[in-house]
């Protein structure tokens, strides 16, 4: 057995709960580096190498990559096609998930106008919203849909994925509401914890306001002495 049927047995066995959050959380900056390696044409990357980019430890990257069947090569490295390939593979990138916004207000027109969805792999299909004034409007070629029309809608096509931009006082109705219509993955913006784990829907829940705040502590930790 070579090198890459190995690392594809030991991916297969792989399960969610085998696996860390933190090693989770750093699969999408493996991700997100080993393109851009791509992009400059480096085809050949150590793990030292690889550190020194991502400012994380070489052991790190190798525990982190052994979860998954490891993918380098003693005194080769890592073939960078391959191993972005199978964190590709890993995160669902190939998956091709289709997606939805709910709410086409300032932060859900911004997300459907950016090429964050077309970057991971996810397909954008439709913006809903309940206010008359943006129903029937145009975003970035989609046309806002009512949500009258969400359960038709997702009776009819594929939805993976609910992006969730709608004020914190509704959306927690309105993800049960989306989890009954099939729907398994909640991307919520809304500035509320939503758990609907009992519902085998999977829930990312994004505080940009944590982000934020990490960001001024650690510019009053670095001594600002404006105060």
């Amino acid at each position: 057995m070579n090198q890459n049927d190995k690392s594809s047995a030991a991916l297969s066995d792989v399960t969610r709960d085998s696996v860390s959050p933190a090693v989770i959380k750093r699969l999408p900056r493996y991700f997100r580096y080993l393109r851009e390696l791509l992009r400059n044409d480096i085809l050949r990357i150590s793990s030292g190498e690889l550190s020194k980019l991502m400012h994380v430890t070489a052991s790190q990257i190798r525990q982190d990559l052994n979860c998954f069947g490891g993918f380098g090569q003693q005194g080769y490295g890592y073939n960078v096609k391959y191993l972005y390939g199978k964190i590709s593979e890993i995160l669902g990138v190939n998956r091709n998930y289709n997606a939805i916004i709910i709410g086409a207000g300032n932060l859900g027109s911004a997300l459907a106008s950016s090429p964050i969805f077309e970057k991971r792999g996810v397909k954008l299909v439709a913006l809903f919203d309940v206010n008359p004034n943006v129903i029937g409007s145009s975003i970035s070629g989609y046309t806002v849909l009512p949500m009258e029309e969400l359960d038709q809608y997702c009776a009819e096509h594929t939805v993976d994925i609910a992006v969730l931009t709608t004020p914190k006082e509704v959306v927690r109705e309105t993800a049960e509401h989306i989890a009954s219509l099939g729907v398994k993955g909640l991307w919520n913006f809304a500035s509320t914890e939503i758990d609907l784990s009992h519902q085998g829907v999977v829930v990312q829940n994004v505080h940009m306001g944590d982000s934020l705040m990490t960001l001024c502590y650690e510019l009053t930790q670095n001594g600002d002495t404006r105060f």
